[in-house]
C-alpha cells in the first residue's frame, strides 16, 4: 500500500471569500463525514497571506481511496465549484514523497 499525495493550486477570482471559505469547510466536514473515508484520507486547505492563492493538499492511502472519493456525488459538486472559484487556473498536480519528519 502506498501513501499517494496530491496538491491543488489556484488563484481565487470568483464570488465572496468568506462564502468561498464556507465551502471548503463542508468539503472537508463532507470527507470527515464519510464511513469509507475514515483514516484514509486527509485533506488540508492553506492559503497565501495577503494573496489570493489556494492550496490544498490532500494525502490517500491508496487508489481505491481516490476512487471512492472521486465516485461521492459531493466530491463531483466541490470540483466544480473550484473551478468556478479559480476562473480556471486550477492545477492538480501529483507529488511524490522524498522525506519528512516522524
Amino acid at each position: 500500500m502506498s501513501q499517494h499525495y496530491f496538491l491543488i493550486k489556484y488563484r481565487f477570482n470568483d464570488g465572496e471569500e468568506g462564502e468561498w471559505r464556507d465551502q471548503i469547510a463542508r468539503f472537508i466536514a463532507a470527507i470527515d463525514a464519510a464511513p469509507e473515508l475514515k483514516g484514509k484520507l486527509s485533506y488540508l486547505c492553506l492559503k497565501n497571506r495577503g494573496g489570493n492563492d489556494y492550496y490544498h493538499l490532500a494525502s490517500a492511502a491508496d487508489e481505491g481511496t481516490i476512487e471512492t472519493l472521486e465516485k461521492s456525488a459531493w466530491f463531483s459538486s466541490y470540483t466544480e465549484k473550484i473551478k468556478k472559484a479559480s476562473a480556471g487556473t486550477v492545477e492538480v498536480l501529483p507529488l511524490e514523497l522524498i522525506g519528512r519528519t516522524p
